[in-house]
């Protein structure tokens, strides 16, 4: 899970873009990117117009990569127009189980 510096001025908007890629759903687990853990950081560039994500997959072999990136992609520059969007997949620190939400559990049926 994320956390938020209150003394970052683009504290609020990085927030609101966490919120925005719960639209982002897994394909396979069908349980979005947020829940389960895979959103590392969230870094606006007031000057470049740009929102960089720092993320990672379940797996390195994921069949759904490609897509999933691309739909974090899309789905900030449809909420943001008039900011660009890159996505950084990164490997550490590594994805586990332990990285997922309590509602994210509660959707996979982990948890009750």
């Amino acid at each position: 899970m994320m956390n938020f510096d209150i003394s970052d001025k683009h504290a609020f908007m990085k927030a609101e873009a966490l919120e925005t890629l719960r639209l982002v759903i897994d394909p396979e687990l069908h349980v979005n990117i947020v829940d389960l853990g895979l959103v590392y950081g969230i870094d606006i560039n007031e000057a470049e117009k740009s929102i960089h994500v720092a993320m990672t997959l379940s797996s390195s072999y994921c069949p759904m990569g490609e897509s999933i990136l691309a739909a974090v992609k899309n789905c900030l520059e449809k909420h943001y127009p008039a900011y660009g969007a890159d996505v950084e997949l990164v490997w550490e620190p590594a994805w586990s189980y332990d990285s997922i939400t309590d509602e994210g559990k509660r959707q996979l049926g982990l948890e009750k």
